[in-house]
C-alpha cells in the first residue's frame, strides 16, 4: 500500500509539472493569427500582384484558418516603396517586392533580385536554396528586424520600350529609363538616366514624357499595363535581369510569435509560389508576346551586340567596384562569384549546350 501511495504521488507531481506545458502546445494549435501583408504591385495585378494572393489563399487553407493573410497593393496601405520600413518597423507582418527596391538601405540586397549578366531564373533558385544564399540574406535583412523568402521568379526580362531604335550607345546617352537595381547603374555609367518609379505609375510617366523608355518586365506584364500604346519599339534580351527573383519580408517578431507547424506552413506556400509564378511566365509570356506583334504592331527588335558587350563590360566594373567598397556587397559578391563559376561549368555541356543543339536544329529545318 506504501509503495502504491508513493506512486500515485510520484504520477500527480508529474501531471501536474506537465499540465502547463501541455496547455502551452494546445493553445499554440488552436490560437488564431491574423497578418497584413503590403506589396509594391498594384492589388491583383498579373503574375506580380498575384503571387501574394495565392501565398495567402495556400497558408490559410494549409493552417486550416489558423493563420490568414490579408493582402494590400500598393498605395492601399502603404506606398509602394514603403514596404521595406512598414514591415521593418512592424507595422504589418509581411511585404512583397523585390529586393533591389532597397538597395539604399542594404546595396547587396541586389544580389537577390536580378544582376546583370548574372543567374537565370533555376540558378538563382539553386543559389539561394542549396547554395548559401539565403543565409546571406537573412543575415543582411537582420539588422531590419526582417526574414527574406524567395516569392516568385519572372524569368528573363525583356530589355525595355523606345521611342526610337537604338543602334549603338548613342542612342542610349540622355534618355530618362524606369531602371532598378544594378542595371539602372550600368545605364548610366552607359550615359542615361535611370529613374525608379513604382509600376502603377509607369504608363502616365511614358504617356506624360517625365521618361523616354521603360524597363519592366515582359510581355506578360507589358501587355496589361498596356505600354503598346505609348511606345513603339520592344528590345530584347533582357541582359540586367535573368531570372528576377521576387521577396517575401516577414517581421522578425512577427515570424517568431508563430507555432513551429506554422512557420513551415508559411516557408512551403512561399516556396510553392516562388515555382508557381516562374511557370506562370513562362506559360504566358509568348502569346502576350505574339499578342504585342500580331494585334498592335509592336516593333521587335534585337540590341545591337557591340551594345550589349559595352554593357557587360560596363556591368563587371561597377560590381568589383561595389564589392570593394563595401564588406556586406563583398561577402555575397564572392558567394555569388563562385556559384555562377560552378553552373557555367556544368551548363555548358548541359543546358547550355543543348538549347544551341535545338536553336541550330530549328534553323537548319
Amino acid at each position: 500500500m506504501k509503495n502504491f501511495l508513493i506512486s500515485a504521488l510520484v504520477l500527480s507531481l508529474l501531471i501536474a509539472c506537465g499540465a502547463p506545458e501541455q496547455s502551452k502546445i494546445n493553445e499554440s494549435k488552436i490560437k488564431s493569427y491574423s497578418w497584413s501583408l503590403v506589396t509594391t504591385w498594384p492589388k491583383n495585378y498579373p503574375g506580380l500582384g498575384m503571387a501574394p494572393e495565392r501565398f495567402s489563399t495556400l497558408v490559410e487553407e494549409m493552417s486550416q484558418g489558423q493563420l490568414k493573410v490579408k493582402v494590400y497593393g500598393a498605395g492601399e496601405l502603404v506606398p509602394a516603396m514603403g514596404v521595406f520600413d512598414a514591415v521593418s518597423s512592424g507595422s504589418v507582418e509581411m511585404g512583397h517586392g523585390g529586393a533591389y527596391y532597397w538597395k539604399g538601405k542594404v546595396p547587396a540586397a541586389q544580389f537577390f533580385a536580378g544582376v546583370p549578366f548574372g543567374f537565370t531564373a533555376d540558378e538563382i533558385n539553386a543559389w539561394v536554396y542549396r547554395g548559401g544564399g539565403l543565409e546571406l540574406w537573412e543575415e543582411l535583412y537582420k539588422p531590419f528586424n526582417m526574414k527574406p523568402l524567395p516569392g516568385g521568379n519572372t524569368g528573363t526580362q525583356m530589355f525595355g520600350w523606345f521611342n526610337k531604335e537604338i543602334n549603338s550607345l548613342d542612342d542610349i546617352k540622355g534618355l530618362k529609363m524606369r531602371f532598378p537595381g544594378f542595371g539602372g547603374e550600368v545605364f548610366k555609367r552607359a550615359g542615361g538616366v535611370p529613374v525608379n518609379i513604382p509600376g502603377g505609375e509607369l504608363y502616365t510617366a511614358m504617356q506624360t514624357g517625365t521618361i523616354d523608355a521603360v524597363e519592366w518586365v515582359g510581355p506578360y506584364n507589358d501587355l496589361a499595363f498596356g505600354f503598346q500604346q505609348v511606345a513603339k519599339y520592344y528590345y530584347y534580351p533582357g541582359w540586367h535581369e535573368p531570372g528576377s527573383m521576387l521577396e517575401f519580408t516577414i517581421n522578425i517578431e512577427a515570424w517568431d510569435s508563430l507555432p513551429s507547424h506554422l512557420q513551415s506552413i508559411v516557408s512551403t506556400a512561399a516556396k510553392a509560389v516562388n515555382q508557381d509564378l516562374l511557370n506562370e511566365y513562362n506559360a504566358s509570356n509568348n502569346r502576350a508576346l505574339q499578342d504585342l506583334i500580331k494585334n498592335h504592331n509592336v516593333q521587335l527588335r534585337e540590341l545591337p551586340k557591340d551594345v550589349i558587350n559595352e554593357f557587360r563590360s560596363i556591368s563587371e566594373e561597377i560590381l568589383e567596384t561595389s564589392a570593394a567598397n563595401d564588406p556586406a556587397v563583398n561577402k555575397v559578391y564572392q558567394s555569388f562569384k563562385k556559384f555562377m563559376a560552378e553552373v557555367k561549368s556544368f551548363n555548358a555541356i548541359a543546358g547550355d549546350a543543348f538549347i544551341e543543339a535545338r536553336t541550330n536544329s530549328d534553323t537548319d529545318s
